[in-house]
């Protein structure tokens, strides 16, 4: 009866030291995803007779009484009474505690611990940046999370306590001949360290002198400009001497369009019409002669030709000379019958 008294009195004041750990915020004990750990408890004369008994999160995970192991593996344990957890999870983060009784039930002794699972750091990358203003060279240890970690630098092969850092600055003067530069991180569980980094900062050459007080950058804005007013300057007058030349031909051809015209309107008109259609500068139309005077200016030049003699024929015809108009006949009044 005492000595269940006493195994109850052990396992609640397990369960409230249990509970004190669990509301620490603190971890003791770190460790890496997938690594082993081996729990800080030790206990020497630690005998087949004695019970011992491992909890994580009140949760039993090892218990062995008088020698026979009833929860767990006989590997999971040392021969000290260590716990052995191997390929660590993030589950297996949280408060662990062991307790080792006597076989009366006495407490003989008790540990308890918490543990936190942290990822590995990744190898981090070194770059740096040379600023000329500041006659420095800006050195920068990149790397994924920066939560928890350490930052180391080295120069040469030797630490620079002084730096921790995550960027490191050193001035020009400091790097006459090669000098070779490392950075590392670190955290609970894992460290890694970047490759050499020899830094090689050469002064730019000097710009050119402006031209007339003014930047490189004005100077070629102003030359663009100018080509680009006068390549538009050059396309107007290219369309305005193509648009005069087409001018031009149009006129041309309209003007030999009206000569055109010009000289087929008279021949175009008949006399016909132009007796009917009489034009402003055309002469009024003479009166037609009647029949009978045309019948006798025809027949009396006939008649004279007739009664001429052959002589005058022929010399009127040597001379070429127009005869002369005959004068009307005068018919002789008739005498009365008598």
């Amino acid at each position: 009866m005492a000595c269940s008294a006493a195994t109850l009195c052990v396992f609640i004041l397990s369960a409230f030291i249990n509970l004190s750990a669990a509301n620490k915020d603190t971890c003791e004990l770190y460790a890496a995803v997938g690594q082993s750990l081996t729990l800080p408890f030790v206990y020497d004369r630690l005998e087949h007779s004695h019970v011992l008994r491992w909890t994580h999160n009140d949760t039993i995970i090892f218990y062995r009484q008088k020698g026979r192991v009833s929860v767990g593996k006989p590997a999971d344990i040392s021969a000290t009474g260590s716990l052995l957890p191997r390929n660590l999870q993030f589950s297996s983060a949280g408060a662990y505690q062991a307790n080792v009784l006597h076989s009366n039930g006495t407490l003989a002794k008790t540990w308890s611990g918490r543990l936190c699972i942290v990822p590995k750091v990744s190898k981090p990358q070194l770059t740096y940046s040379c600023d000329f203003k500041s006659s420095a060279v800006i050195l920068s240890c990149l790397v994924g999370n920066l939560q928890g970690l350490v930052f180391e630098w080295t120069l040469d092969e030797k630490t620079l306590p002084s730096e921790t850092k995550q960027k490191l600055s050193i001035s020009l003067a400091q790097l006459k001949g090669e000098r070779s530069f490392t950075c590392s991180v670190a955290n609970k569980v894992s460290k890694e360290r970047s490759d050499i980094v020899r830094p090689t900062c050469k002064r730019p050459t000097p710009s050119p002198p402006t031209l007339l007080c003014f930047t490189s950058k004005t100077v070629v804005a102003a030359f663009a400009g100018g080509a680009g007013l006068i390549l538009l300057l050059v396309t107007i007058i290219v369309v305005l001497c193509c648009c005069r030349r087409s001018s031009r031909k149009q006129m041309e051809l309209r003007e030999l369009r009206m000569l055109s015209l010009s000289k087929r309107e008279p021949s175009s008109i008949s006399p016909d019409y132009e007796t009917m259609h009489p034009t402003e500068d055309s002469p009024p139309p003479s009166p037609k002669p009647s029949p009978r005077a045309c019948y006798e200016k025809v027949a009396q030049p006939e008649a004279q030709t007739e009664n001429r003699p052959p002589a005058q024929l022929s010399t009127a015809a040597e001379g070429q000379q127009p005869s002369p108009v005959p004068k009307p006949r005068t018919k002789s009044p008739k005498t009365a019958n008598m």
